[in-house]
Parts: C-alpha cells; sequence; structure tokens
C-alpha cells in the first residue's frame, strides 16, 4: 500500500509540474491558452466616416486660355506666304485663304477669303459641330427586333449603320454593336416563348428621301467612296474587307440577310427571305444592341473622312429639329444649328452633309471661324470636334503627310479632297507658340491627281508653323 501511494504522490507531482510547465509556456504564448504576458491589444481605431456633402466647386474649363503675351506674328510675312501660296501653280487659279489668330479672332492674312469655294470634306466640320452642339454626346444609337405577331419578328434600325456581321467589340467604334449579339438575344427570347421560325420584316423607316444625293457621282458607291445613306447596315455597307470596298445597294437588306443567318446558326429559322415593312410602332422588344457613343462616332468621322457616317449624323441633328432624316433636311439642321453659335451662314452652301456632292460653297473665312468655336474654352461642347480631326503625320487622313516636316505633331486638320479640289482647314502653333488657325481651299487645281496640291498646301503650312515672323 505504502509503494501505491508512493507511485500516487510521484504521478500526482508530475502532473503538476507539467500543469506548471504548460501554464508557463502559455504566458510565453509559445503554446496555445488564455494566459499571457503580451501587452493588451489597444481598442480598434474608429471606423472612418465619409465627409458630409458639400457645394460642388466650378468646372474646370475644357480648354486652358492661350497665353495672349505671346507676341502675334506679324501679318506682313505671313501675307507673302498666303501670296506665295495662292501663286503656286499646283493650286491652279482658285485659291482662297485665311489665317486667323485663335485668341482674338483676327484675320491676319488672306487670299479672297470671303469668296466661296468648294469645301470638300472640311464640310463635315460644320457636321459635327451641328452633332455636338444639340445631340447627347453620350448618346447611342440602338438595332432592336421587336416582334409583330405571333410568328413575325422585325429588325428596327437605329441609325446604326457600323454595325458588326459577327459579335461586337466593347471597344471599338466601328462594329461596336455586332449581329450575332442580337442574334443570340432574340433566339434566347423567342425560346421563352417556344418560337422556333419567324418571318423577318426590316423596319428602316427613321430616315426619309433618296438614299443617295443626286450630286454623287453614280460610280461613287461601287468606288467605295460612300454608301447608300439608311438607318441600318453592317461595315458601313461594305461588300468585303478594305476602307475603299465596294458598298451594297441597299445596306439595309444587307444587314438583314445577315442577321437571319445569325439566327439560324442558332437553330431559329427564318421563313423565306427578309422583306421591308413601314414603321412597326411601339411593337414589344425582344432585343436590342447599342452602338458607340456619339462622340466616339463623330470623331470616327473626322478622323476618316467616312462620308456615310457623316450623313448619318446629319440626319439625327435633323431629327433632333423636328425636320426630316434627309438630305435636304440633314443640310438645312446643320447650316441652322451653326448659325445659332453666331456665325453668318447667309452665303453659305451644302449640297450634302459630307462634302461629297458637287454643289457646295463655303468661304475660307466660314471654316475659319467654324474652327476657332471648337477651340475656344467658352464652348467645351464642341472640344470634341477639334480633338477629332487628324493630327499631322499621326493619325487619320493625315497619318501619311507631314511625316518629314517640323510641323508634325503641331496641326490639327481636316482635309478635303475631290477631283480638282484640295482643302485643308484647322489649326497650327507657330514658332512662338502662338495658335493660328487656317483654312485653305482650292477647288480648280491642274491635272495630276492629289499629290502636288497637297505639297503646296503642306508646305504653306509648315512655313507658317516655323514662322517666327517678326
Amino acid at each position: 500500500m505504502a509503494t501505491a501511494a508512493r507511485v500516487a504522490g510521484v504521478g500526482a507531482l508530475v502532473v503538476v509540474l507539467a500543469a506548471g510547465g504548460y501554464a508557463t509556456a502559455d504566458a510565453y504564448d509559445v503554446v496555445p491558452g488564455i494566459v499571457t504576458l503580451a501587452p493588451p491589444v489597444p481598442d480598434p481605431a474608429p471606423f472612418p466616416t465619409a465627409p458630409g456633402a458639400v457645394e460642388p466647386g466650378a468646372a474646370p474649363r475644357a480648354l486652358g486660355d492661350l497665353d495672349p503675351q505671346v507676341p502675334l506674328p506679324a501679318s506682313g510675312q505671313l501675307q507673302a506666304l498666303v501670296d506665295g501660296l495662292a501663286a503656286d501653280l499646283r493650286l491652279g487659279p482658285g485659291v482662297g485663304v485665311a489665317v486667323v489668330d485663335q485668341v482674338t479672332g483676327e484675320l491676319l492674312a488672306g487670299n479672297a477669303p470671303d469668296a466661296g469655294r468648294v469645301p470638300a470634306s472640311t464640310a463635315k466640320i460644320l457636321t459635327g459641330v451641328a452633332a455636338l452642339t444639340v445631340l447627347d454626346p453620350e448618346a447611342t444609337l440602338a438595332t432592336r427586333v421587336v416582334r409583330v405577331d405571333g410568328g413575325t419578328i422585325a429588325i428596327v434600325g437605329g441609325g446604326d449603320m457600323m454595325l458588326a456581321a459577327g459579335a461586337g467589340d466593347p471597344g471599338a467604334v466601328l462594329g461596336r454593336a455586332g449581329l450575332a449579339d442580337l442574334a443570340a438575344r432574340t433566339a434566347s427570347a423567342l425560346a421563352l416563348q417556344g418560337t422556333t421560325s419567324v418571318r423577318l420584316l426590316v423596319d428602316d423607316s427613321l430616315f426619309t428621301g433618296p438614299t443617295t444625293s443626286p450630286g454623287w457621282d453614280p460610280a461613287n458607291v461601287g468606288e467605295g467612296f460612300v454608301a447608300p445613306v439608311t438607318s441600318l447596315g453592317v461595315d458601313v455597307g461594305r461588300l468585303r474587307e478594305g476602307e475603299y470596298a465596294p458598298r451594297s445597294t441597299d445596306p439595309s437588306m444587307q444587314a438583314a440577310a445577315v442577321f437571319a443567318q445569325r439566327l439560324g446558326e442558332l437553330g431559329v429559322t427564318v421563313d423565306g427571305s427578309p422583306s421591308r415593312t413601314a414603321s412597326v410602332g411601339d411593337a414589344p422588344e425582344l432585343a436590342r444592341v447599342e452602338s458607340a457613343p456619339l462622340v466616339d462616332v463623330v470623331h470616327y468621322f473626322l478622323e476618316t473622312s467616312d462620308n456615310t457616317v457623316t450623313e448619318v449624323v446629319s440626319r439625327l441633328v435633323a431629327l433632333d429639329g423636328g425636320l426630316p432624316a434627309s438630305f435636304d433636311g440633314g443640310t438645312q439642321a446643320v447650316l441652322r444649328q451653326v448659325a445659332q453659335l453666331g456665325v453668318d451662314v447667309s452665303g453659305a452652301r451644302l449640297a450634302d452633309a459630307s462634302g461629297l456632292a458637287d454643289g457646295s460653297s463655303l468661304s475660307p473665312s466660314l471654316l475659319a471661324e467654324i474652327v476657332r468655336l471648337t477651340t475656344d474654352p467658352a464652348h467645351p461642347e464642341l472640344r470634341d470636334v477639334a480633338l477629332g480631326m487628324p493630327v499631322a503625320g499621326l493619325s487619320g487622313t493625315l497619318a501619311d503627310r507631314y511625316t518629314r516636316s517640323d510641323a508634325r505633331g503641331l496641326v490639327r486638320a481636316k482635309t478635303g479632297s475631290l477631283p480638282h479640289v484640295t482643302s485643308l482647314a484647322g489649326t497650327v502653333l507657330d514658332a512662338q507658340r502662338r495658335q493660328l488657325v487656317f483654312a485653305v481651299m482650292a477647288d480648280q487645281t491642274p491635272d495630276g491627281g492629289q499629290w502636288a496640291p497637297r505639297q503646296a498646301i503642306d508646305g504653306f503650312v509648315t512655313a507658317l508653323a516655323a514662322c517666327g515672323c517678326r
């Protein structure tokens, strides 16, 4: 019994010592437990609170003021440059020029600055200005599918002629919305209704009047310079890849045929061929896709000089002003909106909104005044017209010009080219960093194409950029 008691006592002592050792280890946080010698954890900082609402400050202006202390170039030296350009045989006898100071609006030099000339694509500046004056720059154009009756659907054009034949690209302007996406959404909606076979109609009634201008050369569509203007189109009506690929004679029906093919690939049978219909009114919507924002569309047609997209935008301006969405309505709406900015357009004529048609007439002074508005901090809504114009030697229709010129990157301008017509209107920084606005219009250029007249004009603008002229 004594031995047992000793064993029990020794065991108890071992347990006590072990417990004491564990407690010590616990106190030093070697083993888990509730005992610790570490300092207490401080209370957490209070949860941050958002500041109260405050009155917003004044929004910064879109463009800062140019420094008025920068000296003006001497008008005599500028006039000598203009006179040399007007006498350049590469431009022919019909040359109009206006060079204006951006800060003051003063005409510094000119040659027949108030005489009307054929603007060619410089007319697109007016369309861009009108669009961003009256339309929401973030607005998009919807292409919709609606159910007309139990077995009939309609694709409804909202003005997007830049649809992709396949899936849309959310990072693109051309092809932002895609017919494959529209077909997938339509097929899903039809599946919920148990429909696997439909008849397809086309509602492109948003635009009215002729789809081609009587002032266009009939060959322009086949040559890829323009497509008939409709409210629905794939890749601006191109029949194959390429900037100047031939265009469809009916972009709406071409788009409908592609859409029917996309539906068929998803198991929805389209009975017969698509056919055009009058407005479907408020028929219930099944699906839609949206274009790029309008401001991006304006940038696109200014940078690429796309005639068709420009005409589409002019019709949107007409619709906003309660005018017919046609060639006549579009040109009337564009000139009316420009006039509301305080520009005298009494002598201006637009045969179309893109400058492709015969019969347009604008003066260099008018073009220069409108360009100046786009760079005026008092008109931030027009800044995107200035930003959308090509940059010399870097982008758009000026990417392959000024590449070896000291004016590369210092010129933003809209080009214009027609047979025997070459024009350029934009801005340039001179050697003193004074911003000058210029418009050059030559509408009787000799035979031989665009190369020689462009060389003459680009040399003149390069001289403006290099001009200290003091």
